[in-house]
């Protein structure tokens, strides 16, 4: 299994650039006149984590400064947990474009960070709870920013689930009520996905759940069950189906996870991992002196 430190080969090098370009882009459409104000001499700035989390965005933020021709040399490491206050890099350019990528680059870190720390709190709810299936997101993320938060995900030790609408073919209520029935909305999707997609079907009631798995679902979707329904409805499917896989979703937090998971439960799924955390605070100072390394306190809040 790949450390957490491993998980920033997953990001296409392009893609970081192209998304750190637009972001700089979408800040600075015109003039920069603080930039003017401050000059170019070259300075060091440091990150720090002013509130706890897990420690996650690195290489967006990595990709921010390298867009604007600065280098960022790494204190910590990413997936690890850090409290208030800690220093967890040192970032070099000129000064106008350290300041220039400042808050693009703090709103991808402290954004993806919080992702990760609501994620791993999860995931550790799962494992005391003794269960050892996927705590997984949903594609409920922020528009133009899903790749930092499913990476966030994959950070904090979460399953990330389906990226977008052709990774998985998951037939939900508006798919079936659409197509007729569960049977022929399955049937229609397996037509164009072929053998290399899953089908996951978006089940209100056992005999939902059964058509689904007769029909030949790969994966049934049990939403908004109570946990009182949810365990004795997937004993039933799987009992029938074993090759199933069994998601729960709907509801679903870390303070009530540990209600959800169960033997027959393969997955749960969260949206509030990506829709409810909260950012992680994190600040970027300029050194006085930029010839040595600064004490926390030395810095100006």
């Amino acid at each position: 299994m790949a450390s957490r430190s491993d998980l920033s080969h997953l990001l296409p090098a392009a893609q970081l650039r192209q998304l750190a370009h637009d972001w700089l882009q979408e800040d600075a459409p015109s003039f920069d006149y603080g930039g003017y104000a401050v000059g170019d001499r070259r300075e060091r700035a440091t990150l720090l984590c002013k509130s706890p989390g897990v420690l996650a965005g690195f290489p967006f933020f990595e990709a921010t400064f390298a867009e604007l021709g600065c280098s960022v040399e790494w204190l910590r490491s990413e997936g690890a947990w850090a409290q208030p206050i800690t220093q967890v890099a040192e970032v070099r350019g000129p000064v106008k474009d350290l300041l220039l990528g400042e808050r693009v680059a703090l709103n991808c870190v402290g954004r993806c960070s919080g992702i990760a720390t609501l994620a791993a709190k999860a995931c550790r709810a799962a494992r005391e709870a003794g269960w050892h299936g996927e705590v997984a997101g949903t594609r409920k993320t922020t528009p133009g920013f899903r790749l930092p938060e499913k990476y966030a995900l994959l950070v904090g030790g979460a399953s990330c689930h389906r990226y977008d609408l052709g990774s998985l073919i998951m037939l939900k209520d508006n798919h079936v009520w659409a197509s007729g029935s569960i049977t022929q909305a399955v049937q229609k999707a397996r037509r164009v996905g072929g053998f290399t997609l899953k089908i996951e079907v978006e089940c209100r009631s056992l005999e939902e759940a059964v058509e689904a798995a007769e029909c030949g679902a790969d994966i049934v979707m049990l939403d908004n069950f109570t946990p009182e329904d949810l365990h004795p409805t997937a004993s039933t499917l799987k009992a029938s189906f074993p090759h199933v896989m069994i998601e729960a979703s709907g509801g679903i937090t870390e303070d009530n996870l540990a209600k959800f998971v169960g033997p027959n439960v393969d997955v749960v799924s969260l949206g509030c991992l990506t829709q409810s955390a909260v950012a992680v605070d994190f600040s970027l100072k300029v050194c006085r002196d930029p010839a040595s390394k600064l004490p926390v306190q030395n810095f100006v809040f």
